[in-house]
């Protein structure tokens, strides 16, 4: 077993409790620690042998896209969207951070921290 991270990924949508939010948007930041098994991939140097990082970053994208009022909410659709599209995957920890959140004072940001596993997905 090994890990992949996906670090930093910044993507500007419209997730947010207040009317403001959803409709000025914010910036927002996603970082994926996945597990797997890199099996055959470490001898065969062929990307259809293990996790194209790509095809993540994409079912990412295609979440964060959707408005959603909770972090907490668009992170379990990202983990569960991650298991059900890539059976290698065994376990998946996202950090999915609102950067400069409205919270009435100076805040760098507010980070939401979720892990799934394979076993978990309902």
């Amino acid at each position: 077993m090994g890990n992949i991270l996906l670090e930093n990924m910044r993507f500007y949508a419209y997730h947010g409790v207040y009317a403001e939010e959803q409709r000025i948007g914010n910036d927002f930041t996603v970082d994926l620690k996945i597990e797997l098994s890199f099996g055959e991939s470490l001898f065969t140097d062929q990307l259809a042998d293990t996790l194209n990082y790509e095809a993540v970053y994409l079912l990412v994208k295609e979440q964060m896209v959707i408005p959603s009022k909770l972090l907490e909410h668009v992170a379990e659709r990202i983990l569960n969207g991650l298991l059900i599209a890539f059976p290698p995957i065994q376990g998946v920890e996202i950090r999915l951070s609102k950067l400069h959140p409205p919270l009435g004072g100076e805040v760098e940001k507010v980070t939401v921290v979720l892990y799934k596993k394979r076993l978990d997905i309902k």
